[in-house]
Formats: structure tokens, C-alpha cells, sequence
């Protein structure tokens, strides 16, 4: 009687999987236990995110100087021989560690553009490198790049030391960012697609929030520092755990491998694994006679003019939301106010924005949600830039308006990239975009700084930005519910409207 129970759940019935005419979600399902527990373990990686790229706020923290000089006020004039840091909030940062005041006061904006610059860069390596290697090795090495050189960054002995470490973190951290997106988007289908694409970017509105409590409680930046790195240690278990991608292997060539862990993540999920050997050597041939085996490369995103007008268009969206997202945030920011708390609100915009978009993409679809929220966006900051001479409660209403609309394109625009680019070079497309993106939010502190000039010019040119996001969306097709394309033919087709049969 005792095996009786064993018997039963080892005789248990599998679920069989749906068949698409996807034929890696053919295999294991859309959405099953395996696929909920790697969207889990993947979301570990981008808490790191918002920590590395915004840690600056508090790296740098405002840190008063006052002169001891008797008889003098400014501390940077020559009269001045002796200054003081106030120390009572902050008792170490970059500004009092190395003196950035004055005339050196600009090299900690220059400390951050270099981060913005290294995410650049390292969007657009890592995403090459992932379509050229695989997914795997490239995400690897961006997770422990980013561990060591954030570990460096809290033993620096000079500024530039400090300034090349920070840049190098960066360059992981987006590494990070664009691998770990693809990674999810290749095993997850489209049925659960846009809630997982979405979902992914809490982490980063976490990370961002959870600054201002690192902060409250580490007054020093190189403990700071340590405790924002010190979470990428936990990454080694990615070793054992994150196998590649099965579409990748199977898109490559690589048939034998791309099978052997689809029949794993199967029996994980108790669908069928017996068929999964003809049915992905069959869909392979069928794909080879189609096309030859190609690896892809960011040239191949313009060689054709459907493909080249929806990357363009999809780049541009990438500007603006990095562009309008930090400016406006930054923008907020100079109104002040606590900054502990002032940091809160402005992360805390980013978590029912992100919601939200989950709703809306799954019942809107992406294409008509990101009309919306660009239309928020630009919406409230030309409303903003009218109303700028208004009391302080009616400008970060409009602010809020717009920083919000912002929020909801962010997930978007990542849902709607990965769907949008083939397999081939889907790596390589969402690091093109993710590399636009950050020339926007490079951009957006000088623009920020153009306020000396007239309140209205910032919000005035990041709703102008908001609006041309707008037309550009209009030529960009809808990808909700539509299989992933694979090849480069499958991306130049996907969205062009079928001529009728004479």
C-alpha cells in the first residue's frame, strides 16, 4: 500500500505542449514551471542595474564647502586659505575625497557621463558578442565584469582610477542588461511575453529606490559603493544554472545541443520529449532551405529598407524615453527638497508605470501603448514648459505627468525590441538601441542645464522629442501575439502588409 502513492506519481500523465509555429515553444510550452523559475533567477541580474547606473546620485552627493578664512564667504576665491566640507549628512564622497570643487567642480559630471558612455559602449560589445558566441558567454563575463571592477571602484587611490573603474562597471552592467533581456525573450512565449518582458524592469525601479536606503544608512561612498557590489557575488550560481539559449543553437546550426537542453527543460516542465529531436531537426531544415545558415551583424539591420525604417524608428523611441526618463527625473531633482526622499519619489513613479504597462501592452498591444504613453510623456512637459513660471506644486504635477508617461515606455520599449528584431540579431538589435538610448540620457543633464537660460527650454525640448516618438511609432508593425522572427528574410517580411492573391 506504501508504494502505491509512488507508483501514481511516477505513472503521472504528461501535459502536452500546444503546437505553434514556433518551434522552440512547440517543444517545452509558453509559460511553464521552468520558464517561471529562470524568469527568477534572471531577475537577480537587474537589481544591479539601477544600483550601478544611478549610484552616482549618492557617489557624488551635494557636500556644502564653506570657507574658515576669516573675513571671507567664498571658498573658491583666492582670498580663501582654508575651506571646509560639511560632513554632517554625508560624511564622505567623491566631491570631499578628492577636492571637486571650484574649478574642478564639472569632473563629477564628467565621472557620470563617463558612465552613460561606458553603458553605451558596452550595450553595443555585449550584444555583438552575444549573437557572435552566444548568449551565455556573454552574459557570464558581463556578470562578473561587473562584480570585480565594482569591487576596484571601492579602493580607488585617484579620481581617474575611480573615473576608468566606474566606466569599465558600466560597460558590464549593460552587458548584463541586453544579454539577460534576450536570454528571457528566447525561451518565454508569446502568451506571457509581454508580462515577463515588463515585469523585468521592476528590479530596476527597485535598484533605483533602494539607492536612497543604501544611502540613508552608509554615509561613506566607498562602503557605498561595496554595498551595491557586493549582491553580484550571488552571480556564480548562474554558472550551473543558466544554460544557452536553445534558439540560438537552433537558429545557429547547432541543432544537437539546442535539443539536449530543450529535452531538459521538457521533462522540468512535464511535456512530451520524445518528438523534440525530428520535430527541431525537421523545423531546422525547413529553416535552412529557406535561408542558409547566417550569423547576423548590425550592418545587417539596415541592408534592407523595411528593417532599416523599423530600426531606425525603434532607436529613436530608445532616445527619447532614456533622454526624457533621466532628464526629467533630473529635472525634478533640482526643485529641492530632502534628497533621500526626493530620490523615492522619483524612482517610486517607475512601479505603477511599469504596471500599468503590463495591462496595456497585453490588451492594447505594444505599438498603441507606446503611442499613449510618448503622448503622456509630451503631454505633460509641453504642459511643464507653459506653466513654468507657476508655483512649485504645479510644475512637479507636470513633471510627474511626464516622468510617468516616461515610465511606462521604459518596459515597452524593450518588450517591443525583442519581438521586433529577428534571432539572428536580436542581441546586436536591442544593443543598437539600448546604445541610442544612452546618447540621450547623456545628453539630458546639459539640457537640464539650459534651464539658467529659461525654466521652459528643457521641458520644452523633451516634449518636442516626445512628439517625434510619436510619428516615428506609426511605422513601426505590431508585434502582440505574432511569432518571433528568426532570419533576416523573416525580418524584412515581418509587418509588411500581404499583397491580395490577383
Amino acid at each position: 500500500m506504501a508504494d502505491r502513492p509512488k507508483e501514481a506519481r511516477a505513472s503521472k500523465p504528461l501535459k502536452p505542449v500546444t503546437k505553434t509555429a514556433d518551434p522552440i515553444i512547440s517543444q517545452i510550452g509558453d509559460f511553464r514551471r521552468y520558464q517561471l523559475f529562470y524568469f527568477f533567477l534572471i531577475l537577480l541580474c537587474k537589481f544591479g542595474t539601477g544600483w550601478h547606473t544611478l549610484g552616482h546620485i549618492f557617489l557624488a552627493a551635494p557636500t556644502p564647502l564653506s570657507c574658515t578664512t576669516a573675513n571671507v564667504t567664498d571658498p573658491c576665491s583666492d582670498e580663501c586659505s582654508e575651506t571646509e566640507f560639511d560632513t554632517s549628512v554625508f560624511k564622505s564622497t567623491i566631491i570631499t575625497e578628492w577636492d571637486l570643487t571650484c574649478n574642478k567642480k564639472q569632473l563629477a559630471s564628467l565621472s557620470q557621463s563617463l558612465v552613460m558612455l561606458g553603458v553605451l559602449i558596452g550595450s553595443l560589445v555585449f550584444g555583438m558578442l552575444a549573437d557572435r558566441f552566444g548568449r551565455r558567454p556573454a552574459f557570464l563575463t558581463s556578470c562578473f565584469m561587473q562584480l570585480i571592477t565594482g569591487l576596484i571602484v571601492c579602493v580607488s587611490p585617484a579620481f581617474w582610477f575611480y573615473c576608468l573603474f566606474r566606466f569599465l562597471v558600466a560597460v558590464a552592467t549593460a552587458g548584463t542588461m541586453t544579454t539577460s533581456f534576450v536570454l528571457l525573450m528566447e525561451i518565454v512565449g508569446p502568451k506571457k511575453r509581454e508580462l515577463v518582458a515588463i515585469l523585468y524592469q521592476l528590479p530596476f525601479n527597485i535598484g533605483h529606490a533602494s539607492l536612497a536606503v543604501f544611502a540613508y544608512f552608509i554615509r561613506e561612498w566607498r562602503w557605498y559603493q561595496f554595498s551595491i557590489t557586493i549582491f553580484s557575488a550571488v552571480f556564480v550560481i548562474y554558472i550551473w544554472l543558466v544554460p544557452e539559449s536553445p534558439r540560438w543553437l537552433f537558429t545557429t546550426g547547432r541543432v544537437d545541443k539546442s535539443v539536449k537542453i530543450l529535452e531538459k527543460i521538457a521533462k522540468c516542465n512535464r511535456a512530451p520529449t520524445e518528438t523534440i529531436r525530428p520535430e527541431i531537426e525537421a523545423a531546422h531544415a525547413a529553416l535552412a532551405a529557406r535561408q542558409p545558415v547566417k550569423r547576423g551583424t548590425m550592418l545587417d539591420l539596415f541592408r534592407t529598407p523595411f528593417m532599416r525604417i523599423k530600426t531606425i524608428c525603434m532607436a529613436n523611441n530608445w532616445l527619447v524615453v532614456c533622454m526624457v526618463y533621466y532628464g526629467t527625473a533630473q529635472y525634478v531633482s533640482k526643485l529641492g527638497g530632502n534628497i533621500f526622499i526626493s530620490n523615492l519619489i522619483a524612482a517610486a513613479v517607475g512601479v505603477p508605470g511599469t504596471c500599468l504597462c503590463v495591462i496595456l501592452t497585453k490588451y492594447l498591444g505594444r505599438k498603441l501603448t507606446l503611442l499613449l504613453s510618448n503622448g503622456c510623456a509630451a503631454l505633460g512637459l509641453i504642459l511643464l514648459a507653459c506653466l513654468s513660471t507657476q508655483g512649485e506644486m504645479v510644475r512637479v504635477a507636470c513633471a510627474t505627468i511626464g516622468l510617468f508617461g516616461a515610465s511606462v515606455t521604459f518596459p515597452n520599449v524593450y518588450l517591443y525590441g525583442g519581438e521586433l528584431f529577428p534571432t539572428v540579431v536580436r542581441s546586436s538589435g536591442v544593443g543598437l538601441c539600448s546604445m541610442v538610448g544612452r546618447v540621450g540620457s547623456i545628453v539630458a543633464p546639459l539640457i537640464v542645464d539650459l534651464d539658467e537660460f529659461g525654466l521652459w527650454i528643457a521641458p520644452l525640448i523633451f516634449g518636442a522629442f516626445s512628439i517625434l516618438a510619436i510619428v516615428g511609432t506609426l511605422f513601426i508593425p505590431e508585434t502582440r501575439g505574432a511569432p518571433l522572427p528568426e532570419t533576416l528574410e523573416d525580418g524584412e517580411n515581418f509587418g509588411r502588409k500581404k499583397k491580395p492573391a490577383a
